[in-house]
């Protein structure tokens, strides 16, 4: 087999990490460069695989309201190049190493990273130390980069069944706060931006002391942290101000409702909650919660309205990540000939037994099983313990979570499931969606 095929299939399975101690947490190092970047080593030797990422703590939450999706332009255009990588490079390089790259955008951080041979580290450190320190962000690049989000939009968002979907809930959940907008933004703004506003962007977050770089697979750390010296020391610490957003969400006092119509075929309801600030007790209770009622075949929702009342199509519950309060999503998409009035009954309908009735031992053994399960999954790939260290630093300045968090779900009792649904789960703190196909908009 030729090397860069091997290397291709490792990097395409599921990399598990295997230097752990014996309690079975993760180890791994962590440090300040003197310019304020947060460096965190894993070193895990199972596989010739490295991970090589950063954090910056910048989001659609960060963004004037009037040039909103910055951040998430500039997951693209950092891609572009720099002062040492010639334009559309970037990719080539890293492919031609053997090596894959991704980017993502959230409302509160962008996380870029490659996953590479190990003897391919180095390379992996100065690309990213370029992108830090002298990304190419000029006209061409701007305009390469308008059309690429704009079809991105298109594609992922317009054209998508269901695509506004988020958009839509966080636009109605929010009135003060910055989630109120997504991280996709409005096509608009980027197009009335100037080269300075994009260059003024990128000198304020994309700089080492508001980032973090998570390194995690088949490294040695005494020379990875020379490396990360000799690559990173010297690129100077942002002097202007990093704005965070101070704006905090009034409490909702009423149900919202919301009708939007979209090209669809089948209407849908959402029914979203507020939640609390990530991390704190209620937060994780109220991640079971929604486990409970949409997490496989044999979940509450699953079971009552797909399979029995054969009211949804298809139905789920979430909640995602967010740095501040955030919002419990509930979903359901009608079956053919079921009006929206029923499936939101129905919905409700579970939500109200989990406020009414302790679940039983066996329900409740699932959830931790499930739980467990969860967190363990996410820990079982480089690229994945890479990216919860920098996530835990990023929004705790605690990387160490990665060991200590599965006990936040483990210590929930069924009487804490009970008392959280009360407590969020009210008519009062929810927003009720209803998406339906533009024709009915039609006959209104």
């Amino acid at each position: 087999m030729k090397l860069k095929a091997f290397y291709a299939m490792l990097l395409g399975a599921s990399v598990f990490s295997t230097n752990v101690k014996a309690d079975g947490n993760i180890k791994f190092t962590e440090f300040d460069l003197p310019n304020g970047l947060h460096v965190i080593l894993h070193e895990d030797h199972a596989t010739p695989i490295v991970a090589v990422s950063v954090m910056y703590h910048v989001g659609s939450k960060n963004e004037d309201p009037q040039r909103t999706g910055f951040a998430h332009f500039f997951e693209h255009l950092l891609f572009e190049g720099s002062e040492n990588i010639g334009r559309g490079e970037y990719m080539k390089m890293v492919q031609a190493a053997g090596g894959q790259l991704n980017a993502n955008t959230s409302q509160d951080r962008t996380f870029y990273y490659e996953v590479m041979p190990s003897n391919q580290l180095e390379l992996a450190l100065w690309m990213e130390s370029e992108r830090m320190l002298q990304a190419k962000i000029d006209m061409v690049g701007v305009e390469t980069q308008r059309k690429v989000v704009k079809e991105e939009k298109k594609q992922r968002y317009d054209n998508t069944p269901y695509g506004q979907l988020l958009n839509v809930v966080y636009e109605n959940a929010y009135t003060k706060h910055p989630y109120r907008w997504s991280p996709i933004g409005k096509e608009q703004y980027i197009d009335q931006s100037k080269l300075e506003e994009f260059m003024d962007f990128y000198k304020t977050f994309y700089v080492p002391n508001n980032a973090v770089l998570a390194i995690g697979g088949d490294l040695d750390i005494t020379k990875t942290k020379e490396l990360i010296t000799k690559y990173f020391g010297d690129i100077p610490k942002g002097t202007k101000a990093i704005p965070r957003p101070t704006e905090v969400e009034p409490a909702q006092t009423a149900e919202k409702r919301v009708n939007f119509y979209d090209n669809v075929q089948l209407p849908a309801v959402i029914v979203a909650y507020h939640t609390p600030k990530m991390g704190t007790d209620d937060w994780y209770t109220l991640q079971l919660l929604t486990q409970m009622l949409s997490q496989g075949k044999s979940s509450r929702f699953q079971k009552e309205i797909v399979d029995k009342q054969q009211k949804g199509l298809a139905v789920g519950a979430f909640m995602i990540p967010n740095e501040d309060p955030g919002v419990a999503f509930m979903y359901g998409i009608t079956n053919a000939g079921v009006k929206p009035e029923d499936l939101e009954a129905s919905m409700l309908a579970e939500v109200e037994r989990v406020k009414k009735e302790l679940i039983s031992d066996e329900e409740y053994q699932k959830l931790m099983n499930q739980a467990e399960n969860d967190f363990v999954t996410q820990n079982q790939r480089i690229q994945g313990i890479v990216e919860n260290l920098a996530t835990y630093y990023t929004y705790f300045r605690n990387a160490d979570l990665i060991n200590t968090e599965l006990s936040r779900y483990t210590k929930i009792t069924k009487e804490d499931l009970k008392r959280v649904a009360n407590k969020y789960f009210t008519k009062e703190n929810r927003l009720v969606v209803y998406y339906l196909p533009k024709a009915q908009e039609k006959k209104g």
